[in-house]
């Protein structure tokens, strides 16, 4: 990448330059203002206290040594002084740099050469579906825990972001090379299934909750609660069916396996629907057998204490709230299970970093958590992140739920989206067959659903408004989709008008051809496609990316209405062919890592 190329560069220098000192922590950047270069460091500047010397003057000092170095004469000294004559003669061959200019108060910043950027574009020619891929992660294990709704209860709304942003992170971080673990950590114990239980003794029908799992254990648990109004010892009943579960009575445990795998046999429905996948769907019962240890642990540890009967860790040290890790009457709770959880992900799975994809609100329950592990030592083996999201809000700014105040279900969104998509669709394009369209309806649906999220900055509340989600213009899916279909479209009129057969329409094109501005912009901002990535996930912002591909549509799509591409000479339509092709490649890549399809023809 080209940020760590010129980083390694200025390292080496600074380090010849002044060699008494020890080289300070710079950035190497994108500038925001576009004419100023293509990137630029503020070394001189952080180097200036050390120095005790204008910022300006180091700067200049720098610049002149690249310029003798590794500058527009193409001499490289830097790597033959390394020893490595090969990588010397590749340097000579890149002439990474045209222009390096200084300006106030200390910034140099560097012009890429043509050369250099028609390079990237063969890499991406070449690398195809791996472009943007890298070995960061190598030999790393990262765990994200996302989605995780609880055992017989509908999924809604609520959960669309932890599955949607969980499962995004997932393929940007095994993207660039990390071992990565997601855990579907499901609410599949506890005091609700008491009730469950005791509602499915006396009103549940097997054959019923089998055609319909999440539907008729709503029914069962609903009617518990109408019941319980004007019988109150049926709480008491439930909370011995919570016992009897608890102490593994075969009956329960026989009724509690069933209404599991009936719940996750309705839940995988809208995960394949979505394109969600889990390595391991390990829920909070998995983990009850290890509680006495977790409780055991924190007293020999003597982080924790009796409160009236209860059992809690202090956490005066971080200025938090007690965390409750065992209540009065000996029962075990969400604290007790995800501390057991913390401990297996980093014995069985050696992680080095878990990542929480969780609501905003649970923000001090996580503080609680992670505080509560570090006293424990095990935060020296594993970081322990929260991803904190916002609320999913209605086009009028409230909260999405239907006219009784009610959840929307994930499946209702999911089935409207769809609908809605196959409208616009129509209008769009009513020459499709109706099978195209609903495969087109389909992918443009789910687009929008997972764009409308991941396009927007995790941390803040998300807004359903459909018609932005649906159009064709503006920061949307369907406007980077069709984007890739009209690309698409193009080459094989290419094909068409050449008589090509599809394999030699990138037949060693001559990107020496591409001397319009609006093409260097667009290969420029190409060459940025892999530095994105790795920001997205320091970050563990998939936002990023999506910002990344609609500006790059966007260049494109000035590039395609001003620029003559078939109807050029033919050795330059081959090259904006081939830039066109590098595009789309980009483009495809950047939405299949925020889990978005894209489509040939729309």
């Amino acid at each position: 990448m080209v940020n760590k190329e010129i980083k390694e560069i200025l390292d080496k220098i600074v380090g010849d330059l002044y060699k008494d000192i020890k080289i300070p922590d710079f950035v190497v950047e994108w500038p925001k203002q576009k004419e100023h270069g293509d990137y630029s460091s503020n070394i001189a500047m952080v180097l200036a206290g050390k120095l005790n010397k204008n910022p300006m003057e180091i700067s200049e000092e720098i610049k002149n040594k690249i310029n003798i170095m590794v500058g527009p004469s193409n001499h490289n000294i830097l790597r033959q002084a390394q020893g490595d004559k090969q990588q010397a003669q590749d340097d000579i061959n890149k002439n990474l740099f045209v222009k390096i200019t200084v300006a106030k108060p200390g910034f140099i910043n560097f012009r890429i050469s043509d050369q250099y950027l028609r390079k990237n574009l063969c890499a991406i020619l070449k690398k195809k579906n791996e472009f943007g891929s890298s070995d960061l992660g190598k030999n790393k294990t990262i765990v994200i825990d996302y989605s995780a709704p609880n055992i017989a209860k509908p999924m809604h709304v609520g959960h669309l972001r932890s599955t949607i942003i969980g499962q995004s992170l997932y393929n940007i971080y095994k993207y660039l090379g990390y071992k990565v673990i997601g855990d579907n950590h499901t609410g599949d114990w506890g005091t609700q299934f008491g009730k469950l239980i005791y509602a499915y003794k006396y009103w549940g029908d097997k054959k019923k909750i089998k055609k319909n799992p999440i539907e008729e254990m709503t029914k069962l648990y609903v009617r518990f609660h109408k019941e319980v109004e004007t019988n109150k010892e049926l709480e008491e009943l439930a909370r011995k069916e919570t016992k009897k579960l608890q102490d593994k009575n075969n009956e329960n445990i026989k009724i509690w396996k069933f209404l599991v795998k009936e719940s996750l046999k309705d839940y995988k429905k809208i995960y394949e629907i979505l394109g969600i996948k889990f390595d391991y769907v390990l829920g909070e019962s998995f983990y009850d057998d290890m509680l006495v240890n977790v409780i055991k642990e924190c007293a020999e540890k003597k982080i924790s204490s009796k409160s009236e009967g209860a059992i809690i860790v202090n956490l005066d040290k971080f200025n938090l709230p007690p965390f409750l890790i065992r209540k009065t009457d000996g029962a075990y709770l969400y604290a007790t299970t995800d501390l057991a959880t913390i401990k297996y992900r980093e014995d069985k799975f050696r992680a080095d970093k878990i990542l929480y994809v969780v609501s905003n609100e649970q923000a001090l329950y996580f503080q609680q958590l992670f505080s509560s592990s570090e006293l424990l030592g095990w935060n020296d083996k594993v970081k322990l992140e929260h991803i904190k999201f916002g609320m999913v809000l209605g086009e009028m700014g409230k909260k999405l739920s239907t006219r009784r105040g009610e959840t929307i279900k994930l499946e209702d969104v999911i089935k409207k989206s769809i609908e809605l998509a196959k409208k616009v669709v129509e209008e769009k394009n009513p020459k499709l067959s109706n099978k195209e369209k609903k495969g087109v309806a389909r992918t443009v649906g789910l687009g929008s659903i997972k764009y409308n999220d991941l396009s927007q900055n995790r941390l803040t509340d998300i807004t359903f408004d459909w018609d932005k989600m649906l159009s064709f213009e503006g920061n949307s899916a369907p406007y980077l989709q069709y984007a890739y279909a009209r690309i698409n479209s193009l080459m094989k009129k290419y094909n068409a008008l050449y008589k090509l057969d599809r394999i030699n329409i990138l037949d060693k094109p001559d990107f020496n051809l591409l001397k319009e501005n609006i093409e260097k912009n667009i290969m420029r901002h190409l060459l940025k496609f892999p530095e994105v990535i790795e920001n997205s996930a320091r970050e563990n912002s998939p936002h990023l990316i999506a910002l990344y591909i609609y500006e790059l549509a966007s260049l494109y799509n000035n590039f395609y209405n001003s620029t003559p591409i078939l109807k050029s000479e033919r050795n330059i339509a081959k090259a904006r062919i081939a830039l066109s092709k590098s595009v789309a490649t980009t483009i495809k890549n950047g939405l299949n890592l925020l889990g978005i399809d894209v489509l040939e023809k729309m």
